[in-house]
């Protein structure tokens, strides 16, 4: 009887561990099938960046570098430390289309990617262009002549052309007066004093000519950029793969407005417009899909498997909606309207923040609808910028030829 409760008992502690195991595993695969939101990081802290009016401010993934442009010269500024750490000029002083053209950071680390324009050395080379076939003398000169007879026994000469070798050519051809330059620039801790690695990465000779970056969007998860340049007489929509290949994507007379590009697909939506006819538009290489058809309708952005639409009307944005964003696409997908009000939509910026936050916001005041209600949030610094994820307010204070700088959490401002 003994011996038997003591099997009854370790039968039980055997259960009773199996169980835990398979509870704890069990735990653990539901962490990597639907793993914990990663909260954005946020700072509180006070710099002074020795230099005024700063252009283009961008702050770092981990809120410890900004970006910006003075007088034509890219330059990172670490923010903890408090000095410049890294500087890009431009190769001219007069020229406002080369040196740095556009940059912006990647969103879940602290690299920057910056296009860098500068003039083609090589712009006119000389070719030599051989001839595929000798020319032939229409000349009679030095041949036998030909004398019509009756005689079939007489023997007929035949013309023989005089061939003239023909001398190769040397002929100018002209490629595209400006080189653009793609670069990353890996910045490390910002407590470690190991210098940022600027590395080269390719050059792009498919820009128009004369052809200005606009926008540039990135999908880190399938390692797309997409950006679109535009000439005086022209816009193209391009795209560079991993495999450094670029291709352009827009039709012939189509203008591209605005564009997100999707955080786990790749794919790429835009604000369409051909003649008189709007839409937004998805694309995933050569594939296109109808998103809207309604001509107020804009993309504002993509983030965690949902796609922001606004219905604009007379410079307001007066409606969001959404649809989900997926691998495969169909025309004209449902779209569920997330709220209804009014914002004022002309001259601001617009941002998708980590939290599925809608935040339009220009240097007075912040915007933000979030499920479904909105917040305005009132701005103290002369100039005021968020972070690419909706969590962090960055105010500057011009004071003589310095610039204050102030971090801070966003909703600490409400």
């Amino acid at each position: 009887m003994r011996k038997l409760r003591i099997i009854l008992v370790w039968t039980l502690v055997s259960l009773l561990l199996q169980g835990g195991a398979y509870s704890l595993m069990n735990n653990q695969v539901q962490k990597v099938m639907t793993p914990v939101s990663k909260e954005p990081i946020t700072l509180n802290l006070n710099a002074t960046i020795p230099g005024a009016d700063l252009e283009n401010i961008q702050i770092s993934y981990a809120k410890d570098y900004l970006a910006y442009t003075e007088n034509g010269t890219l330059k990172i500024f670490n923010l903890v430390k408090g000095k410049v750490v890294f500087e890009k000029k431009s190769p001219s002083t007069t020229d406002k289309t080369m040196g740095v053209v556009s940059y912006q950071w990647l969103p879940d680390r602290n690299t920057l990617l910056y296009f860098y324009a500068k003039k083609n050395p090589n712009e006119v080379t000389n070719v030599t262009v051989y001839p595929t076939k000798s020319k032939v003398s229409t000349s009679t000169q030095n041949t036998t002549p030909v004398y019509k007879t009756e005689d079939p026994n007489q023997k007929i000469e035949k013309v023989v052309p005089k061939v003239v070798p023909v001398e190769p050519k040397i002929e100018k051809r002209y490629g595209n007066p400006q080189i653009t330059e793609l670069y990353s620039l890996e910045l490390p801790e910002s407590n470690d004093d190991t210098p940022p690695d600027d590395r080269f990465n390719q050059t792009i000779d498919k820009l128009p000519k004369d052809g200005i970056i606009e926008d540039v969007v990135f999908s880190t998860s399938s390692n797309l950029i997409y950006l679109t340049v535009k000439n005086e007489s022209s816009q193209q929509l391009m795209e560079i793969d991993v495999m450094k290949n670029v291709r352009s994507l827009n039709k012939t007379g189509e203008d591209i407005d605005n564009m997100a590009a999707s955080d786990r697909y790749g794919t790429l939506y835009v604000d369409s417009q051909v003649g008189n006819n709007r839409q937004v538009i998805a694309l995933n290489g050569a594939k296109r899909w109808v998103i809207s058809d309604e001509s107020n309708d804009k993309i504002l952005g993509i983030r965690d498997g949902k796609v922001y639409i606004g219905e604009v009307v007379n410079d307001e944005l007066v409606k969001i909606k959404t649809t989900s964003d997926r691998l495969e696409l169909t025309d004209n997908p449902a779209l569920k309207t997330e709220w209804e009000g009014v914002i004022p939509f002309k001259d601001v910026r617009m941002l998708i923040g980590s939290k599925g936050q809608v935040v339009v916001y220009d240097h007075q005041i912040a915007h933000i609808v979030t499920d479904g209600k909105m917040k305005e949030i009132k701005l103290a610094g002369e100039e005021n910028y968020v972070s690419f994820d909706g969590a962090e307010l960055i105010q500057l204070d011009q004071q003589g030829s310095s610039t204050l700088v102030e971090l801070k959490p966003l909703k600490s401002q409400e």
